[in-house]
């Protein structure tokens, strides 16, 4: 019984590989993070920790981001003309502090099977923290303004935009544009984390189709872990309902907390978007739609989603699952088959 209870509270490691195949998969780990920073590939580096971690263990991650955060650096130290350097290491600064280094830190709850939605919003909390050092570790050293240059960039890019718009469309549609455009830049810090979000959640949606987290969860006897990174199981934590009040306050404040609240309020409504997209995906799954039934409804959501009324529904039902619960508690037998792809 003492047995049972500890296989279910404590991750429990795959046997110990060979330290031969080991250093092999450190060094191909590290070679192919090392390719995705350079490439500005990061939608599955943190899918590459994770995976590392589980079949290698949590210092095999931890070496595997130092050599390819090391080789990075080398590749700027060698490759980048010396009047790009400055941006060059403070995008190799926000791969480690805003991506590497949040991943490898949750990799404990990835071992135990953290529910999906509360991961995901750990993650963003770490990338926060990890873009803000970045900020003023370039103002300290460098004397620049990542934010700020991106501010400009996007500035740049909306005018040009605007411009090549005002001379195709009417006037009253190209002012709506350049309203559109401005509230854009307003909120480019909430782009950047919903960014974020996504790489966050497709790893997370890789790690549990791969055989290394299924043999871990297989282990563990755990059933739920073995669904756990299925997106019709994503759910937010219930005090993301704060952060949804507080992005409530943005037409009655001005200054920076009015661009705190809204980004708070873009980023959000984009998880509770989020949420009752795959409330929608969990019923589909319960109710045993067959492949014509699901495709029909996907299809319908996306006509929803290009008349503007899909992403307001999603966002309504997720807004509302944390007090009507539409996923029951008592879930089907098969909610974690393998055949059903999310």
């Amino acid at each position: 019984m003492i047995e049972s209870s500890l296989l279910q509270s404590e991750p429990v490691a795959l046997p110990e590989r060979p330290s031969g195949r080991q250093v092999k998969s450190v060094a191909a780990y590290s070679l192919l993070v090392a390719l995705m920073t350079a490439a500005h590939l990061l939608v599955f580096l943190p899918a590459a920790l994770f995976h590392c971690a589980i079949r290698n263990g949590r210092r095999a991650a931890w070496t595997v981001a130092l050599i390819g955060a090391g080789l990075g650096a080398v590749i700027v130290a060698r490759a980048v003309p010396a009047a790009e350097a400055q941006f060059a290491w403070t995008y190799l600064a926000t791969v480690v502090l805003a991506v590497m280094l949040p991943s490898l830190v949750a990799i404990p709850l990835v071992e135990r099977a953290e529910p999906f939605g509360r991961l995901v919003v750990y993650l963003l909390i770490g990338s926060m923290i990890g873009l803000a050092a970045v900020e003023i570790g370039a103002r300290t050293l460098f004397d620049i303004s990542p934010f700020a240059a991106q501010i400009e960039q996007a500035k740049t890019t909306s005018a040009e935009l605007t411009e090549f718009y005002r001379s195709k469309l009417p006037a009253e549609a190209s002012a709506g544009l350049e309203r559109w455009a401005d509230i854009t830049v307003y909120v480019l810090p909430a782009g950047t984390l919903i960014e974020f979000s996504f790489m966050f959640i497709l790893s997370l949606l890789m790690l549990g189709r791969l055989n290394a987290w299924r043999e871990l969860a297989s282990q563990r006897n755990d059933s739920a872990a073995q669904g756990a990174w299925l997106f019709r199981n994503f759910a937010l934590p219930d005090w993301v309902l704060f952060a949804f009040v507080l992005g409530g306050l943005t037409p009655l404040v001005s200054g920076l907390l009015q661009k705190i609240a809204a980004n708070t309020l873009v980023v959000v409504a984009f998880l509770f978007v989020l949420q009752g997209l795959a409330i929608f995906r969990f019923l589909l799954v319960a109710l045993g739609a067959g492949f014509a039934a699901t495709m029909f409804g996907w299809l319908l959501l996306g006509f929803l989603t290009v008349t503007g009324v899909g992403p307001l529904l999603l966002g309504v039902v997720g807004l509302f699952d944390p007090f009507f619960d539409f996923r029951h508690p008592k879930k089907r037998k098969d909610d974690s088959h393998e055949s059903h792809s999310d």
